[in-house]
C-alpha cells in the first residue's frame, strides 16, 4: 500500500482534521472516508470541524475522538470586530492541537483557508476545487464534479492517503439509547413507512398534497402505517400529512438513523435524511427535480430516484415560476416505485 500524493510519501500522523462541515448529506456523503482513515491510522486522534447543524450526526461516533463545531454566522467578518476576535481565538484552539494532517473535504476557500491556518505540515484537497481553494493545499488529488459521484470524490482522497479500497461503509453513531427511544415512541411490531416532505430548498419538494395523499393510499395498498418526520422547520407542511405518528421535530439525527433502520419504507425529498436511509439500504424512493441525481443523488441507489425527463431538469436553481418537475409527477409512479423497492428489498433478504 503506498501512497499517492502529489508530495510524496506521507509519515504517519498523530492528529488528523477532517473538514466537512457543511450540509448533513454532505457529512453522509463523507462518513466512509472515516472507517478507511481509522483503519489506516489506528492510533492516531481523528477530529472532525463541523457546523453544528450536523454535528449530532457524528457526535459519539466510536471511530472519531472529536467533534469541532464551527458556528459560521458567529465569525461574521471583518467589520464586526468582536466576530473577528471570535474567529481568532477559535483558530488559535485549532493550532494548538497541533494536526500533522488536514483533510478538506468541502473544497472552499473558507474551508482551504482554515485548513491553512491550523498550521499543518500536510494539507490534502481537491486538485479542483472552487474559489482558489487548492493555493492553500500542500497535496492536490484529482476529481471530477461533473462524473463522479460526491461519496467517490471523497474516497478517492482516502485511496491518495493510501487507505485500503473497497465499498463504501456507512458508519451511524447511532446507539442502544436512539433505538430505545425510537421503540418507546411507537407500537411493537408495526409495519411503517417514513415520509419526509421537508427541504432546504423550496424546488426540491415534491407538493405536500402528494404526500398527503400517498400516506393513505400506502396504507390501503401496503398496509403501511405513516411516520411523517423531519426538523422543527418542517412542521407547519407535516400537520397537512394524515400520519399514525407526527415525529416532526421529536428526534435528532441520530434517532432519526434508528427510526429509519426499522421502517419497511422511506419516501423522501433530496434531503440529508433521504442520503441517510439511502446508505442504510432500507426501501428508498427519492423524488428529484433540480439537482442531478447522478452527482448528488442517493448513492449507488439510482434505481430508487424517481424525476421526470423535462429539457429544464436539472437547473439547480432555489426559485422557480412553475415547478413543473416536481409538480407533474403523480402519486401513482411514486407508489408503483415503492413496491417495487420493497420487492426488491425481500428477495434480497
Amino acid at each position: 500500500m503506498s501512497d499517492s500524493l502529489l508530495n510524496g510519501p506521507l509519515d504517519t500522523p498523530r492528529r488528523v482534521l477532517i473538514i466537512k462541515p457543511s450540509a448533513i448529506g454532505d457529512i453522509v456523503h463523507a462518513l466512509p472516508v472515516l472507517p478507511r482513515l481509522r483503519k489506516r491510522w489506528p492510533s492516531a486522534k481523528i477530529s472532525w470541524l463541523v457546523a453544528p447543524a450536523g454535528a449530532a450526526l457524528i457526535e459519539r461516533h466510536p471511530m472519531l475522538d472529536e467533534v469541532i463545531p464551527f458556528e459560521r454566522g458567529r465569525y461574521g467578518g471583518w467589520y464586526n470586530p468582536a466576530a473577528m476576535w471570535d474567529l481568532f481565538k477559535f483558530l488559535y484552539q485549532l493550532r494548538r492541537r497541533k494536526f500533522d494532517l488536514v483533510i478538506d473535504l468541502q473544497g472552499l476557500f473558507r474551508s482551504a483557508w482554515i485548513s491553512a491556518a491550523c498550521g499543518a505540515p500536510r494539507r490534502v484537497g481537491f486538485s479542483n476545487a472552487r474559489e482558489l481553494a487548492p493555493w492553500f493545499y500542500t497535496d492536490l488529488v484529482d476529481c471530477s464534479w461533473d462524473r463522479d459521484h460526491a461519496v467517490d470524490r471523497y474516497l478517492k482522497v482516502a485511496s491518495a492517503l493510501g487507505c485500503e479500497e473497497g465499498p463504501a461503509e456507512f458508519c451511524f453513531a447511532v446507539d442502544d439509547a436512539d433505538r430505545r427511544y425510537i421503540a418507546e415512541l411507537i407500537e411493537p411490531g408495526m409495519k411503517y413507512a417514513v415520509l419526509m416532505p421537508g427541504t432546504n430548498w423550496p424546488t426540491k419538494r415534491w407538493p405536500i398534497a402528494r404526500f398527503a395523499a400517498l400516506a393513505e393510499r400506502l396504507k390501503a395498498r401496503l398496509g403501511l402505517e405513516t411516520i411523517v418526520a423531519g426538523g422543527s422547520a418542517d412542521a407547519e407542511i407535516a400537520r397537512q400529512i394524515p400520519a399514525k405518528f407526527n415525529l416532526v421535530g421529536k428526534t435528532n439525527l441520530r434517532q432519526i438513523v434508528a427510526l429509519l433502520e426499522r421502517a419497511c419504507l422511506v419516501v423522501a425529498n433530496d434531503t440529508g435524511p433521504m442520503h441517510m436511509a439511502a446508505a442504510l439500504g432500507v426501501p428508498l424512493v427519492a423524488p428529484y427535480g433540480p439537482t442531478d441525481p447522478t452527482r448528488t443523488g442517493p448513492y449507488r441507489r439510482l434505481d430508487s430516484v424517481i424525476r421526470l425527463n423535462l429539457p429544464c431538469s436539472p437547473c439547480y436553481s432555489r426559485t422557480c415560476s412553475h415547478q413543473s418537475c416536481l409538480e407533474w409527477l403523480e402519486i401513482e409512479p411514486v407508489l408503483e416505485l415503492a413496491e417495487a423497492q420493497i420487492r426488491a428489498s425481500q428477495r434480497s433478504a
